[in-house]
């Protein structure tokens, strides 16, 4: 095992986080401000992570303009900040320093012995298992995960154990700027189409991310070459696995674990988990306690009541068709008498390659939603002849008869709802734009 590195200074920097509320960048800003740097930040609307802020101290301004940066204050931006953003523009003009979210994560994860979290999907909840494990076993963490950890309310902290828990997006290449002692990689499947043209560049850029840790830990089917020691996992090693309504239980190396977020694909997740645990010298025996009491990370099969005739609302930011299929196979496990799912597609880019394979996966449920996209940071105009409409038609064709409703905006699908959903009925919500205001507004 490598020493730990000694903490960098971040005593007396100023930082200013351009798009603050955002679920990773408020992390970074929250460990920075703990850390001893003065924290400022903007962002276009309020997030549910600025309360967050607030309460640290960090109070987020609404709306970008130029007046908003501080002097000599180092700009922090991710890849969603387009070029012409009126305070980005403002700093490169004056001069400020600018740095890429990620590589301010990276200096962050040289502070400490990191697990590094990544894959295609699972690197949120695989982070989240990890960090609380870590927690409950008294051995004080640090973590950024970019979403909350809903048992400790916070997507960000900076514990004073040797290790730091970090989810590593492949989306933007920015965790190739991470510090990786242990370097999971979940699974490899094609996403972010507009960062790899083809599934060889987006392996290449895994074999990049897993070559220089001394452990790696690596899904099904994923072959990852490297210095370090390999360690393989699969579905095999949970042994006796029982899939229970909102839950599981199996065995690893002779101990009992029990999960209570339902499916098969998080079993995979907490043997992720587990397995990286077990590398940073933290064995089964004593991480299970902590994934036991694991009830998930925000926007991850999260549950947000009933509507008033008595259907359940669930929310999940599944937004592959891999997850999406993986998300409605657990809610199967909750025995509902129907399974509403009401999809929301994000990004024109994915949506045009992955329309025909969003249309499989929404199959599964008895009643499919289809919204139109959420843009984020592609312009529609872009984009002229991809909508939601084509999943909604990729959909009925593979329902086999059971309806399909193309409801553009999230007014349409919350009225047309309303008077469907019963006692009995389980509505998932699907996808990573603003689809969980649906859920919201239907639960309330």
């Amino acid at each position: 095992m490598v020493d730990a590195p000694v903490n960098a200074p971040f005593e007396g920097r100023a930082l200013h986080f351009i798009g603050i509320g955002g679920a990773g960048m408020s992390g970074l800003a929250l460990v920075a401000h703990a850390l001893g740097a003065r924290v400022t930040g903007s962002d276009q609307a309020v997030s549910s992570y600025c309360a967050r802020l607030r309460e640290a101290g960090i109070d987020p301004i609404i709306g970008h303009d130029p007046a908003n940066l501080p002097e000599r204050a180092e700009v922090v931006v991710s890849t969603a900040i387009p070029q012409d953003n009126p305070e980005l523009a403002a700093a490169r003009e004056a001069g400020a320093t600018v740095l890429h979210r990620g590589e301010l994560l990276g200096e962050l994860s040289r502070m400490k012995r990191t697990i590094a979290v990544g894959g295609t999907h699972g690197k949120t909840t695989g982070a989240s298992m990890a960090a609380l494990a870590l927690l409950e076993a008294g051995r004080e963490p640090a973590f950024l995960i970019g979403g909350e950890l809903r048992a400790c309310a916070t997507n960000a902290a900076w514990g004073a154990g040797e290790w730091a828990v970090i989810e590593a997006d492949e989306s933007d290449r920015s965790f190739l700027k991470l510090g990786r002692d242990i370097a999971v990689v979940t699974n490899v499947e094609l996403d972010h189409h507009t960062t790899y043209s083809n599934l060889r560049e987006l392996e290449e850029a895994f074999e990049e991310f897993a070559a220089p840790a001394a452990v790696r830990v690596l899904g099904p089917g994923v072959q990852l070459a490297g210095e370090g020691e390999a360690v393989s996992f699969g579905i095999e090693d949970a042994h006796e696995l029982e899939l229970t309504p909102g839950g599981s239980r199996f065995v690893m190396d002779g101990i009992e674990v029990e999960l209570q977020v339902p499916g098969q694909h998080n079993v995979l997740n907490a043997l992720a988990a587990l397995n990286a645990l077990r590398a940073a010298g933290l064995p089964p025996a004593e991480a299970a306690p902590g994934l036991a009491k694991f009830t998930g990370a925000a926007r991850r099969f999260e549950e947000h009541g009933r509507t008033p005739r008595g259907a359940l609302v669930y929310d999940d930011y599944a937004h592959h068709p891999t997850e999406v299929r993986a998300t409605l196979e657990a809610a199967r496990t909750l025995e509902p008498r129907r399974l509403i799912a009401a999809f929301q597609p994000h990004l024109y880019s994915r949506t045009q390659m992955l329309a025909h394979e969003f249309g499989r996966a929404l199959a599964l449920a008895d009643l499919i939603v289809v919204l139109d996209v959420y843009r984020a940071r592609e312009r529609p105009e872009d984009f002229p002849d991809v909508s939601g409409f084509l999943v909604a038609q990729s959909a009925a064709d593979a329902a086999a008869g059971r309806p399909v409703w193309w409801m553009p905006r999230v007014e349409d699908a919350e009225r047309s709802l309303q008077g469907e959903l019963t006692e009995g009925d389980l509505l998932l919500t699907l996808g990573a734009g603003d689809v969980d205001e649906l859920a919201r507004r239907l639960a309330a």
